[in-house]
């Protein structure tokens, strides 16, 4: 009978909680930020650093990366928003996708760096849609169709 009770004791205590770590985003020795970015299938890794403004993406300028000025665009929003354009400089690697996901993983990178950095301009980052990770993507090819959603023509007679 014991043994039933101290089971019924043990039971009815609260189990100790699990205490809920925080992912802490530091800075490492040479004082940058690293965050990964994404976006279809491209995939970014973003490291910033207190400087002038220079952007670096694959080892090459981002004007000559990223040609088309829409795509350059993208890439500066984050700092627009938080008017931090050209503070940091940027040195990312970036593959997967093609140039418009490139852009768009190279900026959410960009953001969850500048986060991690400074963590005040996280809700400006949230607000403006730069922090939560777009996950959109191709919808695969169906059997019986001729793409996902698109049939294979049909003839009445």
């Amino acid at each position: 009978m014991s043994t039933l009770e101290t089971l019924k004791d043990t039971l009815n205590e609260k189990a100790p909680q699990a205490q809920k770590t925080d992912k802490v985003k530091k800075i490492d020795q040479h004082g940058r930020a690293y965050a990964t970015g994404k976006r279809k299938d491209a995939v970014a890794r973003v490291w910033i650093k207190p400087g002038s403004g220079n952007v670096t993406v694959n080892k090459r300028d981002w004007t000559v990366y990223f040609g088309r000025p829409t795509l350059r665009m993208i890439l500066v929003q984050p700092f627009e928003a938080t008017k931090r354009l050209g503070q940091y400089d940027v040195m990312c690697t970036v593959h997967g996708g093609g140039l418009s996901g490139q852009a768009g993983a190279v900026r959410h990178g960009i953001a969850k760096a500048l986060s991690a950095f400074e963590p005040e301009l996280h809700t400006s980052l949230r607000r403006g849609g730069f922090i939560t990770r777009d996950s959109r993507t191709v919808e695969r090819k169906k059997y019986g169709r001729r793409k996902a959603r698109r049939s294979f023509q049909f003839s009445k007679r």
